[in-house]
């Protein structure tokens, strides 16, 4: 079991996109280490294991990137970005529970450290603590934004779990299964950015739509990933996504465009889960164009997040979402 000892200082990813808010972001991380605070010990070792497990940190990226694309110069969307990856690292709590996970981003998942009951019950504690920070940014608009969304993204994941072993899920019900458990919280960062910054109309709806497609794209990609990637690149296995029986996009479109025989083993390794038939699916994939229609698809939704930026005068922030969309469908990991 990983000690207990908090850490006094989170890491940023170390990025030029990162950089034009790198100020914010330090707030950001002063703003986590304050709100993980708690009677009991092991809540904190947990949340900040988990927050501090170096992963992008894209969703509060988002909120301080379009607030300040907008020429915000408060100090809400500290408190916004932060209560944002609690929402996100509680998701990561429970569904790493659900999904039988033992790692996360190249280390230990925190059920597997510490059991599953702790990892619940902490992911609820962070929920709950973002819930308290929504108040105190003082927004109804943001709190109807924010509390719609975790319903959302609630119904994704169930969504998600009645998909599992299911060969028939199409690519409309794939997309409406990303869109819950991942772009919502894109989007409503992205969204909540822009209120905080009292954007118009205009500028409020593209940006919402922005968090959307980017959302889309970088799921498209992780799904894509788990038939191209590695271990050492990735922090999780290859074929995970099939060993839990996960239909996404690439098994679904080499259903689609191979022959019987191909299509007849996708169903089947869906079906049971497992690694057994790995070799097999990883050449029909290949072989189908099954992966380079999905980096199609997610190509088409970085444009079409590209495009929503438009309405933003031109910036430093507006460059860094800019790069945002290009990096989410050009990465490796």
């Amino acid at each position: 079991m990983p000690a207990t000892t908090v850490p006094t200082q989170l890491t940023t990813p170390d990025t030029p996109i990162h950089a034009v808010v790198a100020e914010d972001f330090a707030a950001v991380n002063r703003t986590i280490q304050t709100q993980l605070a708690s009677r009991i010990p092991l809540v904190e070792a947990i949340g900040q294991y988990i927050v501090d497990s170096g992963g992008k940190r894209m969703r509060p990226l988002l909120v301080l990137l379009a607030a300040r694309s907008l020429g915000y110069e408060g100090d809400q969307h500290v408190a916004l970005a932060t209560l944002i990856e609690f929402m996100h690292t509680s998701t990561l709590l429970h569904d790493d529970v659900v999904d039988e996970s033992h790692m996360r981003r190249g280390r230990a998942t925190a059920n597997d450290a510490w059991g599953n009951a702790p990892s619940v019950l902490v992911g609820d504690f962070l929920y709950s603590r973002s819930f308290q920070m929504m108040v105190g940014v003082g927004s109804m608009r943001i709190m109807e934004i924010l509390s719609a969304a975790t319903c959302t993204i609630a119904e994704g994941e169930v969504q998600q779990l009645t998909n599992v072993g299911n060969p028939d899920v199409d690519e409309a019900a794939y997309f409406e299964t990303i869109q819950g458990k991942t772009a919502m919280l894109f989007e409503a960062a992205s969204h909540c950015g822009a209120i905080i910054a009292d954007a118009t109309p205009e500028q409020e709806a593209a940006l919402q739509a922005y968090g959307r497609y980017l959302g889309l794209a970088f799921q498209l990609v992780d799904d894509l990933l788990d038939y191209r990637g590695d271990a050492d690149t990735m922090g999780k296995n290859v074929g995970d996504d099939l060993a839990e029986g996960k239909p996404t996009l690439p098994l679904i479109q080499a259903m689609v465009t191979g022959s019987p025989e191909q299509a007849k083993v996708i169903r089947q390794a869906i079906r049971q889960g497992g690694l057994e038939r790995l070799d097999e699916v990883l050449a029909i994939v290949h072989d189908t164009g099954a992966l380079d229609y999905t980096q199609r698809r997610a190509e088409e939704m970085s444009a079409k997040a590209l495009a929503q930026l438009e309405v933003l005068p031109p910036s430093v922030f507006r460059d860094s979402m800019e790069q945002l969309a290009h990096r989410a469908v050009d990465r490796r990991t």
